[in-house]
């Protein structure tokens, strides 16, 4: 046997016998659905278990209770958030060269995120994306790349903020489980090391793409990359005011925006769509306290996702109605001369 050959054998048996394998087996996808839709069972069932204990009819006298300047200052922060977001896919336009104009970029980022927050990344991230790009001529290859950029600005931002959090706010013991201040610290930091390396790679390719793997990835000169961290935090800090102003400031801040971040993963780790019951639960678990009820901290909850999520859905599919309604009108025109 020629010593060359050893390699090849040693792969293929790899192929054969090793974990790679297992993906190639008949019974392997419906073992990891079925894992899914068992834990995903599990956690529905807890969440219907948890809202059983729910005093209903005081969560909507304390709704109705809600101020009026109090819901409107939430719209306002919730609007603002949502225009700093749309600024992600400006940072994309500057990375990837597309020429749409500006305010047709801030549109389509804004009415696709509306869809990503309560239909998932799959249907606004990408599919609503996709198509509000392609209907003015941006290929597939410049749409990746938009997508990829504006996800990994919110993140960025996301990461920085759970290194800076640790220091300003400590969670409450949860179940009878409490972890000590330095290692939410410790855990921040390891965070927080990720943008900075972001940062400083984006300085020393000085707008040159990085390829791996075959595929280059536009990366930003290390001032745009610093413009990214500060609309991302400033985005998500803007989403936890606006939970704040529904709570009528009865609990400090940090521990709203902690409210906000840690429902945001738990959210995303659980795949339910627009996190429903999710950020509930773990916004009652953060922020319930003899001082501040439970029927309280849920009308503030629900307050929060009916202007930051529903309404902006509402507005956002108006908007991309009549996008199609014109699209189509324009290209009806042409067919009739």
């Amino acid at each position: 046997m020629q010593p060359a050959a050893l390699p090849e054998l040693h792969q293929q048996h790899e192929q054969r016998h090793g974990w790679r394998s297992l993906a190639q087996r008949p019974w392997w996808p419906w073992l990891t659905r079925g894992a899914a839709a068992a834990f995903f069972v599990l956690v529905a069932g807890l969440l219907f278990r948890q809202a059983r204990t729910v005093d209903w009819p005081a969560v909507l006298q304390a709704l109705r209770a809600l101020p009026p300047g109090t819901l409107a200052v939430a719209g306002a922060l919730a609007l603002a958030s949502h225009c700093l977001y749309g600024t992600f896919d400006l940072v994309a336009r500057h990375c990837c060269g597309h020429h749409l104009r500006r305010s047709t970029t801030l549109g389509i980022a804004m009415t696709s995120y509306a869809f990503t927050l309560n239909l998932g990344s799959l249907v606004g991230g990408v599919g609503v994306r996709y198509r509000l790009y392609a209907r003015r001529g941006v290929d597939a290859g410049t749409i990746g790349q938009v997508v990829g950029t504006s996800v990994l600005t919110n993140w960025v931002g996301y990461l920085l903020l759970a290194a800076v959090l640790p220091w300003l706010w400590a969670p409450p013991p949860l179940a009878g489980w409490s972890a000590p201040a330095w290692q939410w610290r410790l855990g921040g930091a390891l965070l927080g090391c990720i943008p900075l390396a972001y940062g400083v790679v984006c300085a020393l390719r000085a707008g040159r793409a990085l390829t791996l793997r075959g595929h280059a990835f536009a990366l930003p000169r290390w001032p745009v990359a610093v413009w990214q961290m500060a609309a991302s935090a400033g985005n998500w800090m803007l989403m936890g005011a606006a939970l704040w102003a529904t709570l009528q400031a009865q609990v400090s801040y940090p521990a709203a925006l902690a409210t906000v971040l840690l429902g945001a993963v738990a959210g995303l780790v659980l795949r339910v769509p627009a996190g429903l019951g999710v950020l509930e639960a773990v916004g009652v678990a953060l922020l319930t306290s003899p001082s501040l009820g439970q029927d309280k901290v849920l009308a503030a909850l629900l307050a929060y996702r009916a202007l930051y999520y529903f309404v902006p859905l509402v507005l956002a599919s108006l908007a991309l109605g009549a996008a199609e309604l014109r699209w189509r009108h324009s290209a009806a025109v042409p067919a009739k001369n």
